[in-house]
């Protein structure tokens, strides 16, 4: 597969999530990812777990070379600005103000790269009353009215991955890609600025589009009851769900899969805005039905009803299933030092072809002296 970006270097002094991954995602397009560490700790992610390899920075890091620099050291902070000389995008996602203190403000390092694409990812962003807050994915997901979507309506508690995380790294790659666009025809660079309560506000656009359309404040089941969407645990404690949207079609196939046939002329199920008031009671009908055959059973009775529907995985059965399979979804390397690193590939299908070929995440400096070479190569030349 042709490396889109192959001709962009991009510099990241990140750490945990938002830097990384957007920086991860311009490596896995073809960029060279150049992630800048500091001595002997290297990205606070690295020890999440103990050591300096947890499976927390390896998710966001593949794809990049690593070099440790304490820019507050003149030596290596004249190898980072000659790092900068060469790179097109550069990558931070401190708070406010910090980034100066490193010598990696915008002012300094576009005195060293006048076309620079300076990306500055942060919490509630550069200016206004909370600038100076510190931010986590849960503070982003709350403070965009994201978190009260996704909060189990009973036993409330903080669930699943960091979307807020994820989602301003990504909107920060495709911000940083625009501004690669540009540059290309006016030669000019850019700051980018993103922070995580901006990219969840955006992620959360259904919502707030419903408030202001129509006054709705939208809760955890808002969403699954008007898509009819449902999840239940089969005879083998494996779950399967399903969605059955607005064409009857998808009803009438899951009445037939089930044998629930009669529910058809019951006044709570007759049709979709009934269903819709009445998921409860209609989940209080499945329930037991589900519990009377394995997953693989009902997901051939769904398969030969063409309802849409899948087996509910865990990430130990995902990639296992013979569409992902066929994908290659799953893809491995192994590093010289750590061994086999297994991961989940980048989306893209350029010209229909995969990206099957990944870079395991690099233990610290693992390329500071070559990086260090080829700078004095470039002075030299």
């Amino acid at each position: 597969m042709v490396k889109i970006l192959k001709n962009i270097r991009v510099v990241e002094l990140g750490t945990y999530i938002t830097g990384p991954a957007a920086a991860m995602h311009l490596a896995d397009l073809g960029a060279d990812v150049i992630k800048v560490e500091r001595p002997g700790s290297g990205d606070p992610f690295r020890a999440f777990k103990g050591g300096l390899y947890s499976p927390h920075y390896q998710t966001y890091n593949r794809n990049k070379r690593s070099i440790a620099l304490d820019t507050r050291n003149a030596d290596d902070l004249a190898v980072f600005q000659d790092l900068i000389a060469t790179a097109d995008v550069f990558i931070q996602n401190f708070r406010p103000g910090v980034a100066e203190k490193l010598g990696a403000g915008e002012a300094d390092l576009r005195q060293i790269r006048p076309d620079l694409i300076y990306c500055a990812i942060s919490g509630f962003g550069p200016s206004g009353p909370a600038r100076d807050r510190p931010a986590y994915d849960t503070v982003a997901q709350a403070a965009s009215g994201f978190l009260r979507l996704v909060t189990p309506p009973t036993n409330p508690r903080v669930i699943g991955p960091a979307l807020a995380d994820a989602m301003t790294g990504q909107y920060a790659a495709m911000g940083i890609m625009a501004a690669l666009i540009e540059r290309g025809s006016t030669g000019k660079g850019r700051r980018l600025d993103i922070s995580m309560l901006e990219a969840m506000c955006h992620f959360n656009l259904d919502s707030f589009t419903h408030y202001y359309s129509v006054g709705e404040v939208m809760g955890p089941l808002s969403r699954p009851v008007v898509s009819q969407s449902y999840t239940f645990e089969c005879a083998d404690g494996k779950w399967i769900a399903f969605h059955m949207s607005s064409p009857t079609k998808f009803w009438e196939g899951m009445l037939r899969a089930t044998g629930q046939e009669q529910l058809a002329t019951d006044p709570r199920f007759n049709e979709r805005l009934e269903r819709i008031k009445h998921q409860d009671d209609l989940i209080g009908i499945l329930t037991p039905v589900f519990q009377t055959r394995t997953r693989d059973d009902w997901c051939a009775r769904f398969e030969a009803e063409e309802v849409p529907y899948s087996p509910a995985y865990d990430s130990n059965e995902a990639l296992e299933d013979p569409q992902a399979q066929h994908l290659q979804i799953a893809v491995s390397s192994d590093h010289a030092e750590m061994g086999k690193f297994t991961t989940v590939r980048a989306p893209y299908n350029f010209d229909g072809t995969p990206e099957l070929d990944v870079l395991p995440p690099p233990v610290l400096d693992e390329h500071g002296a070559e990086i260090r070479n080829d700078l004095a190569k470039r002075k030299a030349s």
